[in-house]
């Protein structure tokens, strides 16, 4: 059986007295040690968010210049796009005029070549109709 006596004070006070000399030594310590460790992990933690937070900022940035820069490239074309088709209807219409003056210059010069050869047909129809009727009729005219 057990007996109570001053052995179990003794026991009592060892096991205080190791309990407050574990508790510095020990506990105390290590509690502080993975206090740190929390603090530095909850640091980190917050780091990473923050550097998150800028890298989805500046994704959000980039994409948003990438979309103003395809803008700028599709209004850029577009313009080009128009202004071409302008010095096309300019350069067509030049072309038109050039091909309708062409054509009436040439008209002209065909209308004049075709006087020219009537009225050298007329003078050789008149010379030749002179000849036949000399020799049908067999006398000069």
């Amino acid at each position: 059986m057990v007996e109570l006596n001053y052995t179990v004070w003794i026991q009592m006070a060892n096991f205080l007295l190791l309990i407050f000399i574990l508790n510095f030594l020990l506990y105390k310590p290590v509690l502080k040690i993975i206090e740190r460790r929390n603090k530095k992990i909850e640091e980190s933690n917050e780091e990473v968010m923050s550097l998150d937070e800028t890298i989805e900022r500046k994704i959000a940035e980039y994409e948003e210049k990438i979309r103003q820069a395809r803008a700028a490239a599709v209004a850029q074309r577009d313009e080009i796009e128009e202004e071409g088709t302008e010095q096309g209807k300019v350069i067509t219409g030049k072309v038109r005029d050039e091909i309708s003056k062409k054509m009436e210059a040439f008209k002209a010069d065909m209308q004049k070549e075709v006087d020219e050869a009537m009225g050298v047909l007329r003078d050789q129809t008149r010379t030749i109709a002179g000849e036949i009727s000399e020799k049908v009729l067999g006398r000069g005219i």
